[in-house]
């Protein structure tokens, strides 16, 4: 699968501008993980696949959220339906539905993708509070003090983000930093 039948899914999907930079914040930390096993010895369920497919993986995860209304029950079910017809790979199908708990948690890229996708919402409230709205002035030490703060970006599930110490074996505050690195990167094309 391709990053341009990724995005072509999105449109079929009506995806709001919002959710298509989500799902572009989400592909691009989820591109960087991959880097970051692949340079230091991966545990034994290693990375698998190709790293354009962790990019779409992440590019994908929410992309049936507004169509189903937000309903949980319903999410990642059109996305399923849609890879399914174009013979994606059962692992990225398997990534982007264990996000939302409808799959069990067993390779990397699934791992990854359940903790990423909360940290790129609140980097981006990180970022969205700064005077310049912009990516470059946040810090992974800002965006730690904001995690402590339960009440910054109170949705942000600050669980299923520290599931990178567990599942990832990769530090709360290391990881915070390549996920950031790999938003503010790309942060033209994130409109930050």
């Amino acid at each position: 699968m391709t990053r341009d039948e990724a995005f072509k899914i999105l449109e079929e999907l009506k995806n709001s501008e919002n959710m298509k930079k989500h799902g572009l914040a989400v592909g691009f930390a989820m591109a960087a993980l991959y880097d970051y096993f692949q340079k230091n010895n991966p545990p034994a369920d290693g990375p698998e696949m190709k790293k354009g497919d962790w990019e779409i993986a992440g590019i994908l995860h929410d992309a049936d959220y507004e169509i189903t209304n937000k309903s949980l029950d319903r999410h990642t079910e059109e996305t399923t339906k849609k890879l399914k017809e174009i013979k994606a790979d059962q692992l990225i199908i398997n990534a982007i539905r264990c996000h939302c708990d409808k799959a069990e948690r067993k390779t990397l890229m699934d791992k990854s993708i359940y903790a990423c996708d909360e940290l790129t919402g609140l980097i981006v409230a990180a970022a969205l509070v700064q005077p310049d709205k912009k990516l470059k002035s946040v810090s992974a030490e800002s965006v730690m003090r904001k995690f402590k703060d339960k009440s910054f970006a109170a949705g942000a599930n600050r669980d299923q983000i520290n599931t990178c110490e567990t599942g990832l074996k990769i530090n709360l505050e290391k990881f915070v930093g390549i996920v950031l690195t790999a938003m503010q990167k790309n942060s033209e094309d994130l409109g930050l």
